[in-house]
């Protein structure tokens, strides 16, 4: 199983939903980068779940425990190794979901891959192996700030499912992202968007939607040519999270139904530096990064696990119906966020130290 990602700033991430607990081990670490336990705790207190009455209310305190790489609140150059222990599991909601398959869910094919699975809480695929993924960018974070202390990521919930935010990426802050409990950046929608998610819930129903995400302040010249464009980074990146099925950057699919003449972005001097006039490439050009803000979206579709029977079949291979049980999210978005902000995040910083060693 595939659980690293990254070249020169590489994570790896361990442990299902409902085991021992939950981490990742960072390698390719900087040394004496400043790094605090309440840096790393700030972004997993925005993904844990319990937090607000629209997400799961599986209760965890997701408390991160720093096991090796820091000394003195700095990074010794070594592996780090952070852990979050479970500590709210309940794998008896999980009794009639371990012979029977949940449809859209991870059950069936990680049993036709591996002929084994970890049942309770979906194990490896389930959602709460992203601690890892935003305990490591807490981390990186602070390398950017090193480097490149102008970087800002921030994400937002630009629609779910019918209903759509109006946000303005180059004005949008983290104070009016964190305001609500849904994270969208258009106030005028928070109490729509609680209102539909609620209303699906108490259907026995889930709903999906798209979260947005800026890159302001992005140097020019971070990625690499052909395999490892920036923008295709993202995008594994991205689809690496669960849920996920829909990537787009800049202009994405609006764009071909624009003409070259349209779509191209004009360069222009701007105070010394090369500028263009509009953005619709996103930020990256030849898969390299032009200093433009980059903007990309991402799709989630609805929460496959429903409160609502649903047509199935069984590990032993005989149809049957299946409703299920257990605490779950009836929206992934507003969890999602700082998990696209940690990735994106895990991508840059990986593309900074790549570039920072090619010119050395």
């Amino acid at each position: 199983m595939s659980s690293t990602f990254g070249q020169v700033f590489r994570i790896h991430t361990f442990g299902e939903s409902h085991g021992g607990g939950v981490g990742v081990v960072i390698d390719g670490c900087p040394p004496r980068v400043p790094v605090s336990l309440e840096d790393i705790q700030r972004e997993l207190d925005r993904r844990r779940p319990g937090q607000s009455d629209i997400v799961t209310p599986r209760k965890e305190a997701d408390a991160a425990e720093i096991l090796s790489g820091l000394h003195n609140g700095l990074t010794l150059g070594t592996p780090i190794c952070i852990v979050v222990r479970n500590t709210d599991q309940r794998p008896g909601a999980y009794d009639e979901m371990a012979a029977k398959y949940r449809p859209s869910h991870a059950d069936y094919t990680y049993d036709a891959k591996y002929g084994i699975r970890a049942p309770s809480g979906g194990g490896r695929a389930s959602a709460r192996e992203t601690i890892g993924r935003v305990a490591a960018a807490a981390v990186a974070s602070q390398i950017l700030k090193t480097l490149h202390p102008g970087i800002e990521v921030l994400a937002w919930v630009k629609s779910i499912q019918h209903l759509k935010a109006d946000v303005d990426p180059a004005a949008i802050t983290a104070t009016t992202i964190e305001s609500n409990i849904v994270r969208t950046g258009d106030p005028a929608m928070v109490e729509r968007m609680i209102e539909h998610i609620k209303a699906i819930r108490s259907d026995g129903n889930s709903v999906g939607g798209v979260i947005e995400c800026v890159i302001r302040n992005c140097p020019p010249g971070l990625g690499e040519p052909i395999f490892d464009k920036l923008e295709a980074d993202l995008a594994k990146a991205m689809l690496s999270i669960p849920a996920t099925k829909g990537f787009e950057i800049g202009s994405g699919f609006d764009g071909t139904l624009l003409t070259g003449l349209e779509h191209n972005d004009p360069f222009r001097m701007v105070d010394g530096k090369v500028r263009t006039t509009s953005n619709r490439s996103g930020g990256v050009q030849g898969g390299i990064s032009n200093g433009e803000h980059i903007l990309f979206r991402v799709a989630f579709k609805p929460t496959a696990t429903i409160m609502t029977s649903q047509e199935t079949v069984s590990s032993s291979g005989e149809n049957t119906e299946l409703q299920g049980k257990g605490r779950h999210d009836a929206c992934v978005l507003p969890r999602a966020v700082p998990i696209v902000e940690a990735m994106a995040t895990l991508v840059l910083t990986d593309h900074v130290l790549r570039q920072k060693s090619l010119i050395l």
